[in-house]
């Protein structure tokens, strides 16, 4: 992917990195008050606006000149930033040159809302861009006006198909500019990775970027600060310069920021090794299993589903205490034997196949409930995992020991300037200030949007919800309109496909389990008659194209069978319809079944089973959903600012004993 570039712009070794502040009372007050103070200021576009006209007269200059004249332009415009340019006048130049380059390069100049954006990211802000507006263009602006300063920049999304696809489409751009780009995704090998990572911009999903850190990070032994860094040097540790991947965290660009910075941000990632098991462990898992099938909900455990919580009860307690007597010395431990029971708990309760994992070829694989994506290398921890694969009777693997354990918070929190864009930050803008100092910018549309709401049906079981979504898809399928449906798990899609076939409707599926020939599925998703089935991974960053005379037909209707706990998912997967100005339609089909409302609302939603089916009983369902996503999001915010607190706590710990996180 990458071309090998000319010169390195730091050694290795070096890895600067930003020491953030660590929180504390005094300085989480002040950090609010300026907040309250500066962010309505920090987040309005049209602080930005000063620099559009000038951006775009220049272009329009550079756009008379001929290729020899442009192409000796970008080397003297090279030289003057090496000479030191008047940061003002260099940025304006910057944007104007690399939205001529996109449009010789790629025949697409930016336009003014994506300019705008690119500003806003570039000052370290949040740019909310309405799906569909180019957001993959706009970070070309930061990212090459960065690399040519010669700062290495890393732009980050949420899976390996979008950083390929992004970094192989935008890499004319860069190449034309002179810089190299690399591209990191699964499977690529350590020595190629440094190769990549060596270049001026480097496109990456963010976990695979965030693990790569954290093998350097074990690789250095802590010793991460300029001065340690360069004693180790000193004391002829140059094996280091040949191995450390990365050269530190210097410009971070992160698409879908929302869903990276924070949805993502709820459990920490693990680097484990090490592992071994026995025939004894894994009996003791089996036991734990065993007396877990014995426990009843409400006399020995609580569940909280849209929390992912299970406690025990005092009777729950004894119970386990009870079953577990002459078990053997594993069930010895009073703690241990009540964690043991808690989690086996946890493994048969609150983890579901096909909807948090899969059973393939032997193996229980992660799905990672944001993207719906399969996450083959990933694994729970503290035994969690060995009991999935005993629930599910595949081989279990081994346990390992935790090497390293980093939040996305603190890792996001270490580069020396962060900015990113999504289509859904209004929601969470407090959060991301609070957190990693982000403003959101919300950048206005270049085209008025033409997204037309169809309603919603609240169905009273799942049978009737699948019934009702064949027959709306028979009627628009025989009308020529392109249909996208979402559903929320690797089973709701396969059951209705299952529907959809019996219907002799033609479809394509797209999750987890099918995920082979994605970019024809989506490529195709736009066509006259197209009946796609999608999970999450037909959500955030796809770019779905309309066909030919499609949009005579309203454009692609994408049709919601159910509502997640957290209502920016559901606007992603809106978001497929209606982009850059084109025609499209949403609607909801869900039923008083779904997830959200049975984990979460069981009695409420029998009560309004018992209501009569039309608008009254959908406006009553549709507000009591909302209300479940208003509690997940308050939910999952907290287990957030739990998450940085330990991470604050842990950061004290060890510099308390001289070493370093």
């Amino acid at each position: 992917m990458s071309e090998r570039p000319r010169r390195l712009a730091r050694s290795p070794i070096e890895r600067p990195q930003r020491q953030p502040n660590r929180d504390n009372a005094f300085r989480r007050a002040a950090h609010a008050l300026h907040g309250w103070t500066s962010r309505p200021f920090l987040a309005r576009p049209d602080r930005f606006r000063r620099f559009v006209p000038a951006i775009l007269a220049e272009g329009a200059a550079l756009e008379a000149m001929d290729d020899a004249e442009f192409a000796a332009h970008i080397h003297q415009f090279r030289e003057g930033l090496v000479r030191g340019a008047a940061a003002s006048t260099a940025l304006v130049s910057a944007f104007a040159l690399v939205r001529e380059v996109a449009g010789r390069a790629l025949g697409m100049r930016h336009f003014e809302s994506q300019i705008l954006g690119g500003l806003a990211i570039y000052h370290g802000a949040v740019a909310e861009m309405r799906t569909g507006e180019g957001k993959t263009l706009t970070a070309t602006l930061p990212a090459a006006a960065a690399a040519l300063a010669g700062v290495p920049v890393h732009v980050l999304t949420v899976n390996d198909y979008l950083a390929q696809r992004d970094a192989e489409s935008m890499a004319p751009v860069y190449r034309m500019l002179g810089l190299s780009v690399g591209c990191v995704v699964r499977g690529t090998p350590a020595q190629a990775r440094r190769e990549e990572y060596a270049c001026d911009v480097i496109y990456c999903a963010n976990k695979e970027l965030v693990f790569d850190f954290m093998r350097d990070s074990l690789l250095l032994q802590g010793a991460d600060r300029p001065l340690q860094l360069h004693a180790q040097r000193l004391k002829g540790r140059r094996f280091v310069d040949d191995t450390l991947m990365m050269r530190g965290l210097h410009f971070a660009i992160v698409d879908e920021a929302d869903s990276v910075l924070l949805d993502e941000a709820r459990t920490p990632l693990i680097i484990s090794g090490g592992g071994h098991g026995n025939i004894q462990e894994e009996a003791v898992l089996v036991q734990a299993l065993e007396i877990a099938r014995q426990l009843q909900e409400g006399p020995h455990y609580s569940v909280d589903k849209l929390a992912r919580r299970l406690e025990l009860t005092r009777d729950g307690e004894w119970r386990i205490i009870d079953l577990s007597e002459g078990l053997g010395p594993a069930w010895t431990g009073h703690t241990r034997r009540l964690e043991l029971g808690r989690q086996a708990l946890v493994a048969l309760i609150l983890f579901d196949r096909d909807s948090h994992y899969l059973v393939r070829d032997d193996k229980v694989i992660v799905i990672d409930e944001n993207t719906g994506r399969s996450m083959p290398d990933r694994s729970w921890e503290q035994g969690l995992h060995q009991l999935i694969e005993l629930k599910e009777r595949v081989s279990t693997t081994h346990p390992n020991e935790t090497l390293s354990r980093l939040s996305f918070q603190r890792f996001f929190r270490q580069y020396h300037h962060l900015g990113g864009m999504t289509g859904t930050a209004g929601e969470v803008a407090g959060e991301l200030w609070s957190t990693y100092d982000l403003p959101v910018t919300r950048i206005p549309t270049h085209k008025p949007s033409r997204l037309e709401d169809r309603g919603a049906q609240i169905l009273a079981t799942i049978e009737e919800k699948w019934s009702r979504v064949a027959e709306r898809v028979s009627a628009l399928h025989a009308r020529g309109q392109p249909v996208l449906i979402g559903t929320r798990t690797v089973g709701a899609s396969e059951a209705l496909s299952a529907v959809l076939g019996r219907a002799r409707l033609p479809h394509k599926v797209l999750n987890a389990r099918q995920d082979q020939g994605e970019a024809e599925i989506v490529a195709r998703a736009g066509e006259s008659g197209v009946i796609t089935i999608a999970t999450n991974m037909a959500g955030r960053g796809t770019d779905i194209k309309l066909g030919q005379g499609v949009e005579a037909r309203g454009g692609l209707r994408v049709i919601l069978t159910e509502l997640h706990e957290s209502g920016r998912l559901d606007r992603q997967l809106i978001g497929r319809a209606a982009r850059q100005g084109d025609p499209g339609e949403f609607e909801i089909i869900a039923s008083l079944e779904d997830q959200i409302l049975q984990n979460n609302a069981p009695r409420a939603s029998r009560m309004l089973a018992m209501m009569p089916e039309g608008a009254g009983r959908t406006r009553l369902a549709l507000a009591l959903m909302r209300l479940q996503q208003w509690r997940a999001g308050r939910i999952f915010a907290s287990r957030r600012a739990e998450l940085l607190l330990s991470d604050e706590n842990e950061l004290d710990t060890l510099a308390f004993a001289g070493r370093h996180a």
